[in-house]
């Protein structure tokens, strides 16, 4: 496996404008989490080429009783419509993640609470007292960040 660096800022550029091509439907959405989970240790890019092979959805968003039932539907495609209903109604428990940590990136900028996103079923919503990944992030936008070059590729080239 090599190792490239990238600018933190011009790699989530690039690989939106990818996701736009493809014909991703949250392009801005999963290129922005990637980059920020990848400058924060964590496997976005990787994540999100296995969500890639998603068969697409007809997934529509619907708290019940219970939260939202997530169908296993990648949040590197429905994440931002999570976010939104977290930011519109508070809390909620969410069933049947799939790549949960598509969501990290949001609940720290935007301020609210995420429980572990290994678990199937996790809280999603409440308050965050302090940024945990402020120095990585800090370190990443002036240093760059390493990726995987063959996910890289196999993420940036067309169609």
């Amino acid at each position: 496996m090599t190792k490239i660096n990238l600018p933190m800022l011009a790699a989530e550029h690039e690989l939106r404008a990818a996701l736009e091509i493809k014909k991703h439907p949250a392009a801005a959405f999963a290129a922005h989490a990637a980059i920020w989970l990848e400058a924060c240790d964590y496997p976005g890019l990787k994540t999100l080429q296995e969500s890639l092979s998603d068969v697409p959805s007809t997934f529509t968003l619907k708290r019940g009783i219970l939260g939202i039932d997530l169908q296993n539907v990648s949040c590197a495609l429905i994440g931002e419509q999570v976010v939104a209903e977290i930011n519109a109604r508070g809390r909620a428990l969410l069933s049947n993640v799939r790549h949960g940590l598509f969501l990290l990136p949001s609940s720290v900028t935007q301020n609210f609470g995420i429980g572990c996103p290994v678990d199937p079923g996790f809280p999603l919503g409440g308050e965050r007292t302090k940024n945990p990944y402020i120095e990585k992030l800090a370190l990443a936008a002036a240093q760059g960040i390493n990726v995987d070059e063959d996910v890289w590729q196999n993420l940036v080239k067309a169609g």
